[in-house]
């Protein structure tokens, strides 16, 4: 049955959903992948058929267990309505939010637009989602359910009535309501679709925010260690993301999620006429894999490995994956990957990921983790 629902998940996106407009063309593929890879016995059907990953895929990181390096990231599964589905697809581990402490609907539609000539998207989405309230009794409720773990990070932003001056509580807020189900957790100062946010990427604004959080976290799960990590822009300058980096370092955090998306339309295929019509948002995709690898290696070079990178942006190959690893990266995420490869796209990565580390003769994925800043 599962082989059948991914027949019919492909067939669809090929004569279907594809050429309707993008988000309700996502909330029906969801939808698909929730029925089909969700319930029992159908999910762990799923998951058989997704397989085992080779063990050299398997790591270590922020004291987790991973079972392999690609998960899906934020943005997709914005209210963590199906972390456990989208991980029976083969990805070792599922991102959700972003989560804002109050529910909002986010900006107006349209809003989420293809680029297929530049394998990329374009979205505006504005952080919606049903609030932390709801989205950690989700949570709860996965957690007390039977079955195999998915690893969920939980991911959270500013809610976009918080006025500046209450940023700081709203954030304390969403942090104190999902740490408890998370297995980490991530600061988001980095999407530009919510007015005022990348301002709080300047370190005279996150020293406070992220010291705020981390203490949260701790009191909120004093028996549990919840790893928290900052989401940055590759829209900053070096010595931007420099300066994030030695922050990261001086505050204890656990690593740095690079990047979001972009406001840059740099190097775009796609005629101008087309995004003048789309307007404005954030880039995703194929664009991001150069600028990407580039913040990758920056981050590497400053934290000297101290600090786990979580890398995203324009991953779409096994290359793209192990580029970002040899690179510093310990984790990578892809979402439009996704979109455009389909529901195999997480287990054709990581079987042609584990190829790639054999004929260099790793014996871990740890291993390759900077090995060209050692070389």
């Amino acid at each position: 049955m599962p082989s059948k629902m991914g027949s019919m998940y492909d067939a669809l996106y090929r004569h279907l959903l594809r050429r309707i407009p993008a988000e309700p063309a996502h909330r029906a593929a969801f939808g698909l992948i929730r029925a089909a890879a969700g319930p029992a016995p159908f999910g762990t059907a799923w998951a058989a058929m997704s397989g085992t990953p080779d063990p050299v895929l398997r790591s270590e990181v922020m004291g987790i267990d991973f079972p392999a390096p690609l998960g899906l990231a934020a943005g997709f599964d914005k209210d963590g309505k199906g972390a456990r589905a989208l991980a029976r697809l083969g990805f070792g581990f599922v991102e959700i939010g972003t989560v804002t402490a109050r529910a909002q609907p986010g900006n107006p539609k349209p809003r989420l637009f293809r680029l297929p000539d530049d394998n990329a998207l374009v979205n505006r989405m504005g952080f919606n989602n049903s609030g932390a309230d709801a989205v950690a009794a989700r949570l709860r409720a996965h957690r007390d359910a039977r079955g195999e773990k998915a690893i969920i990070g939980v991911n959270i932003g500013k809610s976009k009535a918080a006025e500046p001056d209450e940023a700081i509580a709203d954030y304390v807020r969403s942090a104190e309501l999902l740490a408890p189900y998370a297995d980490y957790m991530v600061v988001n100062v980095s999407s530009p679709n919510t007015p005022g946010l990348r301002d709080m990427q300047q370190v005279s604004v996150l020293h406070p925010l992220l010291t705020e959080v981390h203490t949260a976290i701790r009191r909120t799960c004093p028996d549990t260690r919840v790893p928290l990590l900052v989401k940055i822009t590759t829209d900053l300058a070096s010595e931007d993301i420099d300066a994030v980096a030695d922050m990261a370092t001086e505050l204890g955090l656990d690593g740095v999620v690079a990047t979001n998306t972009t406001v840059s339309r740099t190097g775009l295929v796609t005629p101008p006429r087309v995004l003048e019509q789309i307007g404005n948002g954030g880039v995703s995709g194929r664009p991001l894999s150069a600028p990407g690898l580039a913040v990758v290696r920056r981050l590497r070079e400053r934290l000297e490995g101290k600090l786990t990178i979580i890398s995203v942006g324009g991953i779409e190959t096994a290359a793209d994956a192990y580029a970002r690893i040899r690179a510093g990266a310990s984790l990578v995420q892809g979402y439009t990957g996704f979109i455009y490869k389909g529901h195999r796209w997480p287990v054709r990565l990581h079987r042609e990921l584990a190829r790639l580390l054999h004929e260099d003769g790793f014996s871990s994925l740890g291993e390759a983790v900077g090995a060209d800043a050692r070389t």
